[in-house]
């Protein structure tokens, strides 16, 4: 009798594993039918200037999409890296990542694809071949038409550069992530305004910038490293960034350190709360980048407007202070 009840067990784990190993690998790369959005990409000049301003400065799109690390750090600094992408992210246990060439070559970058295809993939996450892409990473999908059409005008502008680029790399358990997690599916309905707040030093301007734009909001809340679901209040902070070796190793220091992201909620003891006054805000920020293994994309933020700046600070103290004590922001597992 023992003898049969654990064989019957142990069929029916065997079935329940099949079926979930099965349907895996049948659901997670799977298409979506999402019509491209009604945009087009513009030759105005003035258009392509504030594209410019974006990749560069607020969205730092050209902080990711280069080759290497040595280029990550050039161009944080403010060196002119072409967006070649090539750059490899590790995800972990879920796989790696690689950049993609946003440069408007025919054959390996955005040249190949048309503009509904490109506005698609930032509006909805979407790639040009109907597969999700992880919205979070590139959380684009309510910013304004007129700041989407300028980002693609001006990319469409850049020397084109042959760089082919390596298909993510997902592990099993990564594909698993994928099917189960919201933050890896698509965004259906977005709400984005056919304008953007102008850039003016108000709360609207701060807010549209740091959840639509910059992506604070990804980066200062507690996330599962496993899912990347917020587990956390807004701005609180508290998101883990595991090491990256051959970045800390580029940099001389030590690969094993983690980084803990601040709480920049208007509480008494959050880091905001440095800040006495916009002026010490924008200092710090024309500083740049003072901790060499910081997540944070300093060198585009460093280049921001005072105007975006200032409506940063006055959004942020517009928040809820929340009491959270996130720890050490640089610590060893």
């Amino acid at each position: 009798m023992f003898k049969k009840i654990f064989l019957g067990i142990l069929i029916l784990l065997i079935v329940v594993i099949g079926g979930m190993v099965i349907y895996v690998q049948a659901s997670w790369n799977k298409t979506y039918d999402i019509p491209y959005p009604d945009l087009q990409t513009s030759t105005d000049s003035a258009v392509i200037a504030r594209g410019k301003y974006l990749v560069h400065g607020p969205a730092h799109c050209s902080n990711c999409h280069v080759a290497t690390i040595e280029e990550m750090v050039a161009t944080d600094a403010g060196e002119p890296i072409p967006l070649r992408g090539g750059a490899e992210f590790s995800l972990g246990p879920l796989g790696s990542l690689f950049t993609k060439n946003l440069t408007p070559d025919p054959t390996t970058g955005i040249g190949r694809y048309t503009d509904g295809q490109v506005f698609r993939m930032m509006r909805h996450a979407v790639k040009p071949d109907g597969t999700a892409s992880i919205a979070l990473l590139m959380p684009f999908w309510k910013m304004a038409d007129e700041d989407l059409i300028a980002v693609v005008s001006y990319l469409r502008t850049m020397a084109p550069i042959e760089n082919k680029v390596s298909d993510s790399k997902w592990t099993f358990m990564g594909k698993a992530v994928k099917v189960i997690s919201p933050t890896f599916q698509p965004i259906e309905n977005p709400d984005p305004s056919p304008k953007a707040p102008p850039m003016e030093a108000t709360v609207e301007r701060g807010e549209y910038l740091a959840k639509n734009v910059a992506n604070c909001v990804a980066c200062h809340t507690k996330r599962d490293l496993t899912t990347f679901e917020a587990i956390g209040p807004e701005f609180a902070g508290g998101m883990e960034f595991e090491p990256f070796p051959e970045m800390h190793l580029a940099l001389g220091e030590d690969p094993e350190l983690w980084m803990r992201s601040p709480n920049i909620t208007p509480h008494p003891n959050s880091a905001l709360s440095k800040f006495k006054t916009v002026e010490e805000w924008k200092v710090r920020f024309r500083k740049g980048r003072q901790i060499k293994i910081s997540p944070m994309h300093w060198g585009p933020f460093s280049r921001m407007s005072d105007e975006d700046l200032e409506a940063l600070y006055l959004f942020l103290h517009s928040l809820e202070p929340v009491e959270h004590e996130v720890g050490e922001l640089m610590f060893k597992k």
